[in-house]
């Protein structure tokens, strides 16, 4: 077997090479086993069959070696801009290369570090594809990197709110409790815990001002902490709404212009279809401030909306226009 082919076949993904689809497969039923292996070898009451889990762990790490080997083998086929020694190198200190080689050396080197197969799991997630484009890990990246300001805004607030929460418990608490509150920062284990509504009960309000404080902290926290929930989901929302609608279903735009909605332009208060018939066009897309909505004949124009058309139609009657006045 070629290198190509190996290449081919180990690489992630490719659900239309069957051998590759295998591969995948497998490697994955071999990550769980090793983890489930790991897992077992904790109970004592297996003591009897451990000889055979030593063997499958075993087995697992040297196919997880062999597949470590062939990637190496084959980097110079995923960086094909490099040479042999420096895309065997980009590999192994790569983000995959790192963990693969951190599930393999805590065999042979590091039992306090064995944890480390836990990484393994992550190549799993490789295979959990949407389609070609879009896959739901992706997605999650997308959206937590467009959201970012919000979750660093509403994060800040949490922070704030757990510090505040630890100075109001320690001046309602420190003379009932100086051992459990003894400072301001002694607090913020309480604070994290309410805010964040855990609430272990290792440390509580006794007096009738801190169970007053708590209250309040525990009723802000269910509401702070439900902020970035709300912003994560309405990403995803937009994200599936911008997926549904995909490029494909726009192969037929040649000509694309954007129109704006003010008091001058007499689209304020019309539905889409008037529009489309009235000048012409064909309104793909309508930006509503930070929103973007694809348009049916429900929806009504608002001042400021911005339509995305396809104008080829009124360039095609411009066009037509001029050469009636030419004749």
């Amino acid at each position: 077997m070629s290198k190509k082919r190996v290449f081919d076949i180990i690489q992630i993904g490719n659900k239309e090479d069957i051998p590759s689809r295998i591969f995948d497969i497998f490697i994955s039923a071999v990550v769980i086993i090793n983890i489930l292996v790991m897992f077992l070898e904790t109970f004592p009451e297996l003591s009897p069959i451990l000889f055979f889990l030593k063997a499958t762990e075993y087995v697992t790490i040297i196919i997880f070696c062999i597949e470590y080997l062939l990637r190496i083998w084959t980097s110079d086929l995923l960086y094909p801009r490099k040479s042999k020694m420096r895309s065997a190198l980009k590999f192994i200190f790569s983000v995959e290369g790192i963990i693969d080689l951190l599930t393999i050396l805590p065999f042979f080197f590091l039992d306090g570090f064995v944890v480390f197969r836990m990484l393994r799991i992550v190549r799993i997630f490789h295979l959990f594809r949407i389609n070609s484009q879009y896959d739901s890990f992706n997605l999650i990246k997308e959206v937590l990197i467009e959201k970012r300001k919000q979750l660093f805004s509403s994060l800040f607030l949490i922070i704030i709110l757990m510090l505040a929460a630890s100075l109001a418990m320690y001046g309602a608490e420190h003379d009932a409790q100086p051992e459990s509150f003894r400072d301001a920062f002694s607090g913020i284990w309480w604070s994290v815990s309410t805010v964040l509504t855990v609430g272990y009960g290792d440390i509580y309000p006794i007096t009738v001002v801190g169970k007053i404080i708590a209250i309040m902290i525990a009723f802000l926290g269910v509401c702070v902490v439900a902020v970035p929930t709300g912003i994560i989901s309405a990403g995803f929302v937009e994200k599936y709404s911008k997926n549904e609608y995909s490029d494909t279903r726009f192969h037929d735009i040649k000509e694309v212009g954007e129109i704006l909605c003010d008091k001058t332009s007499g689209l304020v208060g019309l539905h889409i279809d008037e529009i489309n018939a009235k000048y012409g066009v064909k309104v793909y897309m309508m930006i509503r401030g930070e929103l973007t909505i694809i348009p049916n004949e429900h929806i009504v124009t608002a001042e400021n909306d911005i339509l995305i058309v396809n104008t080829e139609k009124l360039i095609k009657a411009k066009e037509k226009k001029g050469g009636k006045n030419k004749r």
